[in-house]
């Protein structure tokens, strides 16, 4: 599985549809994937799924009034429960020595059965490999990939609180997981961090938590309150990360990202970290909450990404749907493929 910041071929979207994900907000949500596709279209091309006819009409509406439309825009007409949420019910591609793509398709079950139906949304990552026109593989596991976090060198990051909670996969345990993530993701070697932070209905995906930005660094969300009850969780994550090390033995460098104050709707913590921004070919599209944090994470990111650049995007709405940037999204990886079955 490559590092998301290597050189991508496409980034895949599905066009938000289900008023249940974000109660009262949804007809405000569309605007956000237009500033999604805005900041990524001039780097990469976007393959853009579409639940039926009508959701596809809105989606041509909207990006169509945004001078957004062209030859590197593909709509593909896939089925979904809610699916917008691409990291978790799409493929994770990953590409063979020789630069062969393939796609790993993940068992998925509504993060532990929370969320029904969700038999289209199983279906989702099978046609996006189709369309993609390359090989799939299913481990016939439960896992979402916002669970997993790689440095594209054999290292891969993930949370026991997700990948060992009994609602995905209630048979294996850890050694039994780590067996299945070596053999699909070509990893080597695999490092876990405890709990997720509050509000997060995944229970604890590592993409809201701490994100590889090279192959040897990584940065972590962190809080100086001790009143924030994400103090504890994530005080104990990076006890953990100091003492972890790379696929060759080289402690990893831990740099920090700050939490946003908390973001709270309808008397419900809702799960925002400047964590979950996504690594385009040119940009990072950093989540952004109305808070003087803000400038700082993206001043962070910055530093760490000079050659790209770091467009912040208001997500306090995105984020009443539990998730923002990573979890919308998925990289197809630069790679030999043909393409077919484009609506």
């Amino acid at each position: 599985m490559p590092a998301e910041w290597e050189p991508h071929a496409a980034t895949w979207l599905s066009w938000p549809h289900n008023p249940a994900t974000w109660p009262g907000k949804v007809e405000v949500i569309p605007q956000t994937w237009v500033e999604i596709v805005r900041a990524l279209l001039p780097g990469e091309e976007i393959h853009l799924l579409v639940r039926d006819e009508t959701v596809a009409a809105e989606a041509r509406r909207f990006l169509g009034d945004a001078g957004l439309i062209g030859p590197r825009l593909h709509l593909h007409r896939v089925k979904t429960n809610d699916g917008a949420w691409m990291r978790d019910v799409g493929p994770t591609f990953v590409a063979n020595e020789g630069g062969e793509l393939a796609a790993v398709d993940w068992t998925f079950n509504a993060w532990g059965g929370k969320y029904g139906p969700w038999d289209d949304d199983d279906r989702v990552a099978a046609q996006v490999a189709e369309i993609a026109g390359v090989p799939r593989f299913a481990p016939g596991i439960v896992l979402e990939g916002g669970s997993i976090e790689v440095n594209g060198r054999g290292t891969l990051l993930t949370t026991e609180s997700c990948l060992l909670n009994p609602n995905r996969n209630p048979g294996l345990g850890r050694g039994d997981i780590e067996k299945i993530l070596r053999e699909y993701l070509g990893v080597r070697h695999i490092l876990w961090l405890g709990d997720g932070i509050v509000g997060d209905d995944t229970d604890g995906h590592i993409d809201d938590l701490t994100r590889f930005v090279d192959p040897r660094t990584v940065v972590t969300v962190t809080t100086d309150d001790s009143t924030d009850p994400n103090y504890e969780p994530l005080t104990a994550n990076q006890r953990r990360l100091r003492d972890m090390r790379d696929q060759d033995g080289v402690p990893l460098r831990v740099l920090t990202l700050p939490m946003p104050r908390a973001v709270i709707y309808e008397e419900q913590q809702l799960p925002a970290s400047y964590a979950n921004f996504y690594i385009g070919n040119d940009v990072v599209l950093t989540p952004t909450f109305a808070q003087p944090s803000d400038e700082v994470a993206m001043r962070v990111l910055a530093d760490l990404f000079p050659s790209r650049r770091i467009v912040g995007i208001h997500a306090v709405d995105l984020v009443w749907g539990l998730g923002t940037f990573h979890c919308v999204t998925q990289q197809q990886p630069q790679a030999r493929r043909r393409s077919r079955n484009q609506a």
